[in-house]
């Protein structure tokens, strides 16, 4: 904090003392323009004028130049002076404070001739600019964070304070005492002034925060603004345009000084940062003026030298009036056509989104996928708005996923959210990314994402659909696979059941009736007991046979049908929970049975799949829900799917898993997939009064349909 005091009461001096100098020039000036420069000219400073007759004077030719010197510094003072009260507390403030002063003081002529009978006041003008040249390029090349970026400006830093610190100290004649010529003079005037806004540029791209980045801005916006105008008019002082009339001079060294006086203004409203408007429009608006008084001028160079050629006979009054006329024509459709083209390059072409519609309907004529078209879309918006980043985002398997993008996404871009909505429902995302940081999408870019995102909704719609065909398409071979691989493990069980057990067994049976048959004659006692043994075999081997027909098709299902085989289930372990009940002092488990008067001719997979989950829920309530009461009912929904409900009162309550442990169970498993396999669907969930809930619906798919009417029904 001392350390910047300090600092801020040398600048404070320095002003000071500047200021006190070039107020008692003003006067000297004044004279010396007056009575010397005016006719006879002073050096480089002033050239000798020419003064029309009956047009100004010599006096108000010198109050003019004055007025102009005086103004140009005003502007900077008063911008170092807001800063010294501002921002002095700020390293950044301070050094553009000092470089106002310096160089505020020290550009206009005003200083150096009012000092030429004092060599105190010659020699501290001379430091005073050298000061303001450095100090300025110093603040360009440290603000805003005080930091050289790129590291190597440091180097050239240097080199630039060297020859600055030179020219010094041969008093602003080091040009002349080199030799140089006026080309390596330019050359090293635009190459400084270049590093200046490229290190600005670098840093803007690279570096910067939101609201450096606007500092940024408006101090590239002032240096280009100010140096280059101080370029192109310092060509004017010496090109015919300068025809060295006092007239001539006074205009040029007034718009000379206006170009310049955007330095102070940008640099204060940066370094002061208290309310950064947006700069923007005043770039827009700078570049389009600029561009049009060029082509005005040039169109009126133009029609003057065809018309004074064409017409060289007539009045010239004339003739001026037709150019006035051919340039005041041309003057509005010119202004818009710039207009146009500044718009499109700042923010592309907002301004025409039917014209860009009209482009975006021909790419999409051609033979393209649907998400071959999206990715055409943002990359339209990415081109027609001049973004770095654009996407289009949709659901995809419950998820958010990017299925068309344009251009390269990083973690430092800004991205806007624009729902895609097509017939009332949100089908995906289209991300923006704003053109630099902080910056907001104008109302021209809302109405042309508007548009292009009507248009863009049945082209997402498209390809969601295109999505879930796929999944179903994968999902469809996935379950062929399943099918095809249950059906092949079915089948290699039974076979080796066949081969390994009931094959066996029907090969000893055979052997034994032989060896029986030999004893019938020699010892009928043994054959007998062979008899027998032979029976019990086969009886055995009979329950075998009848164990692999009720794996493959439960016999209840053709004996007694769908309803008549559940009521057998339920009667068979109704039985076991009474025995249990008397045996263990437990209740006994009541089973109900609800179903239409007449059930549709359902399909044997059907029936099994029914059956199955049935059976598997009654097994798993008599197990595991300690119920008393266990309802099922069958019914046929309105959207023409059969709903099975099994429902308990067991008492496992809320802390207990799903049927007590059986949450992850091959049982609830195998209910689910038996399910799925028909092209339906089965839910478990608990009820109010901590029972247990099993709902399956499944496709009504009756008996003896055709392939295709299945297929149509399970889709």
């Amino acid at each position: 904090m001392r350390t910047i005091t300090f600092y801020r009461l040398l600048v404070i001096v320095f002003f000071a003392v500047t200021g006190v100098l070039y107020s008692n020039g003003i006067a000297v000036y004044y004279d010396a323009l007056a009575t010397r420069c005016i006719p006879t000219g002073c050096g480089n400073s002033v050239p000798a004028l020419i003064l029309d007759p009956g047009g100004l004077s010599v006096e108000m030719t010198a109050l003019y130049l004055v007025l102009i010197d005086v103004l140009f510094t005003a502007v900077f003072y008063v911008s170092a002076g807001a800063m010294l009260w501002k921002g002095a507390r700020e390293p950044m403030g301070l050094l553009a404070a000092l470089a106002m002063v310096a160089f505020g003081t020290t550009f206009p002529s005003l200083a150096i001739v009012s000092a030429e009978g004092s060599e105190l006041a010659r020699i501290w003008f001379y430091a005073v600019s050298t000061i303001g040249w450095t100090s300025i390029t110093l603040f360009c090349l440290l603000f805003p964070n005080g930091r050289f970026v790129p590291a190597w400006t440091k180097s050239a830093m240097v080199i630039i304070a060297i020859w600055n610190g030179a020219n010094f100290i041969v008093q602003g004649s080091l040009w002349e005492k080199l030799h140089l010529p006026v080309m390596v003079q330019v050359v090293w005037f635009l190459s400084t002034t270049a590093l200046l806004i490229y290190s600005q540029v670098y840093r803007f791209k690279k570096v910067s925060s939101p609201a450096e980045r606007q500092q940024t801005k408006w101090v590239v916006y002032g240096v280009t603004v100010s140096f280059i105008g101080f370029g192109l008019l310092s060509i004017l002082f010496g090109s015919p345009v300068n025809d060295g009339r006092a007239m001539t001079f006074i205009w040029l060294n007034a718009v000379l000084n206006l170009s310049l006086a955007a330095l102070p203004v940008t640099l204060a409203l940066a370094v002061l940062r208290r309310r950064l408007w947006e700069i923007n429009p005043l770039v827009n608006r700078t570049i389009v003026y600029g561009a049009l008084t060029l082509c005005i001028v040039l169109v009126y160079a133009a029609t003057v030298l065809y018309l004074g050629r064409l017409l060289g006979n007539w009045n010239p009054y004339i003739v001026s009036f037709l150019v006035t006329a051919v340039v005041a024509v041309l003057f509005a459709p010119l202004k818009e056509w710039l207009q146009r083209q500044v718009n499109r390059l700042f923010k592309g072409r907002h301004d025409d989104p039917y014209a860009v519609l009209l482009e975006l309907g021909g790419q999409l004529m051609e033979p393209l996928a649907p998400d071959a078209m999206l990715e055409v879309i943002a990359g339209k918006v990415k081109e027609v708005l001049r973004l770095p980043y654009a996407a289009i985002a949709a659901g995809v398997e419950g998820q958010e996923a990017i299925i068309a993008e344009a251009g390269e996404r990083k973690d430092s871009l800004e991205l806007h959210a624009f729902p895609i909505i097509h017939r009332g429902r949100t089908l995906g995302t289209l991300y923006a990314a704003s053109r630099s940081t902080g910056e907001l999408f104008s109302s021209e870019d809302m109405m042309f994402l508007e548009v292009l995102l009507g248009h863009a909704g049945p082209l997402v719609n498209n390809a969601d659909m295109l999505q879930a065909m796929r999944k179903l398409a994968e999902d469809l071979q996935e379950s062929r696979e399943k099918l095809v691989a249950a059906r092949e493990e079915e089948r290699r069980q039974l076979r080796n059941n066949l081969h390994d057990d009931l094959a066996p067994r029907l090969a000893a049976l055979a052997l034994k009736t032989s060896i029986a048959r030999k004893f019938v004659e020699r010892d009928p006692a043994s054959a007998i007991a062979m008899l027998d043994e032979l029976g019990q075999v086969i009886r055995t081997t009979v329950g075998d046979i009848r164990v692999l027909v009720h794996d493959l098709r439960p016999p209840a299902l053709d004996e007694l049908g769908l309803v008549g085989a559940i009521r057998a289930r339920m009667s068979e372990l109704g039985k076991s929970t009474h025995q249990m009940a008397g045996d263990e002092q437990v209740r006994p488990l009541r089973f109900e049975l609800e179903v239409p008067e007449q059930l549709p001719n359902l399909s044997a997979a059907v029936e099994v799949a029914i059956y199955r989950i049935v059976t598997e829920s009654l097994v798993n309530t008599v197990k595991h829900a300690q119920a008393s009461v266990c309802r099922v009912r069958l019914a046929v929904s309105e959207r023409r799917r059969l709903v099975v409900e099994i429902v308990d009162d067991g008492v496992s309550g809320g802390t207990v898993a799903i049927w007590s442990g059986m949450s992850s169970g091959i049982g609830l498993r195998s209910m689910r997939e038996r399910a799925a396999e028909v092209g339906g669907e089965c839910s478990f969930e608990r009820t109010a009064d901590g029972g247990m809930k099993v709902e399956a619906v499944l496709p009504l798919i009756e008996r003896g349909a055709s392939v295709e009417q299945k297929e149509l029904k399970l889709g």
